[in-house]
């Protein structure tokens, strides 16, 4: 062994955090609900006029959770997200054609009844038809997707998704959009309730245009994240 460890070259890189936000909204105004994740548009290089996630360097004197509340205070009045979650941590050589950055990416979603006020270079913009995007950010929001997707169907994440109360039907529309395939709203509302994950507010919901009887009223048990099945996958109807 040799007495002296060889020196090394102290490594200076830039560590950021991305915050994936997804909400469930209407694809068009007439159109069927759709998941969005929220972007703004670059206005200088790299990658000028591509769209990307929010984004902020980490500072010396924060949590990632802190830098997090931070980028979104900065970039939107996001002050409805329902839950967050570390993703994944992304350090690729070349992710930054401008200098070597690690990114630490966090998955955060808001409710369909909150609809912040968003600067004129953002917008929400439907995951499945995505613009060009910055850096790999891409792939982070299909990671974020993918997260989602797996844990709506073992925890009681809907909650974060939907509004504090609504019908079944709603919250199947919910589902479908965020999951990308449909449900039967019977059967979801009978795997719910065996989780323990719904309850009847003791309300009914006028009908529509369409007529028929007043729907009953649901609100999640509880809107902190939990297992509720870890085995639990929810298939397509």
């Amino acid at each position: 062994m040799p007495e002296h460890e060889p020196s090394r070259e102290v490594p200076t890189f830039r560590h950021e955090v991305l915050a994936t936000v997804f909400r469930v909204g209407k694809v068009d105004r007439t159109g069927p609900l759709g998941l969005h994740v929220l972007a703004w548009q670059r206005a200088r290089e790299p990658y000028e006029g591509r769209w990307a996630l929010p984004s902020a360097p980490l500072q010396s004197d924060e949590t990632m959770e802190e830098c997090l509340v931070r980028t979104l205070a900065a970039r939107v009045d996001l002050a409805g997200v329902a839950h967050s979650e570390q993703l994944e941590t992304r350090s690729d050589l070349g992710r930054d054609p401008f200098r070597r950055t690690v990114a630490t990416a966090y998955l955060a979603l808001v409710p369909t009844d909150v609809d912040p006020a968003l600067p004129d270079h953002a917008a929400w913009r439907l995951v499945d038809t995505l613009p060009p995007m910055a850096f790999d950010h891409a792939d982070v929001v299909t990671a974020a997707a993918q997260r989602l997707r797996a844990k709506l169907s073992y925890t009681n994440l809907g909650f974060a998704l939907a509004p504090p109360t609504f019908t079944i039907n709603q919250l199947r529309a919910i589902y479908r959009a965020a999951l990308g395939h449909d449900l039967d709203a019977t059967n979801l509302q009978r795997v719910l309730q065996r989780r323990g994950q719904l309850e009847a507010t003791g309300r009914t919901v006028a009908a529509g245009p369409a007529g028929g009887r007043p729907a009953t009223e649901y609100r999640f048990t509880s809107r902190v994240a939990r297992t509720t099945d870890p085995f639990a996958v929810l298939r397509p109807s």
